[in-house]
């Protein structure tokens, strides 16, 4: 429910988004559309947020990748996600206004680092 709220916000502001039901997924989504940003739940199937954002983080080809963490955002969570190299914290719930501003100052972020044309984010959890 909150991917699919996510990705129409995302969409109505222009951006395109794709989607992965876990962490492993979203591992193999990332290789294939080369997104601009990545949001991840900390709680997911297979593989959870933090240790996608890590594994993400370890790869030459993601180490850079815009990244952001929207979750219940516990001290934890956010202590795990500096940690794993986590760009942002977004807490649940949130204002779809705040999800538009983090996504598009990382994807601004993204471009400043030469990452892509088009924004694109990619949703998992």
């Amino acid at each position: 429910m909150i991917r699919q709220l996510i990705r129409v916000n995302l969409e109505l502001e222009g951006f395109e988004v794709v989607t992965a039901a876990d962490g492993a997924e979203c591992l193999e989504v990332v290789h294939q559309v080369r997104p601009d940003v990545v949001t991840l739940d900390v709680v997911m199937p297979r593989l959870d947020g933090i240790r996608t954002a890590a594994r993400l983080r370890a790869d030459a080809r993601t180490r850079d990748l815009p990244l952001a963490i929207i979750s219940a955002c516990t001290q934890y969570e956010v202590d795990a996600g500096v940690d794993a190299g986590v760009d942002a914290f977004l807490s649940k719930p949130f204002e779809p206004a705040e999800l538009v501003s983090v996504v598009r100052r990382l994807a601004a972020k993204g471009e400043q680092q030469g990452s892509g044309s088009a924004p694109r984010a990619e949703r998992a959890g």
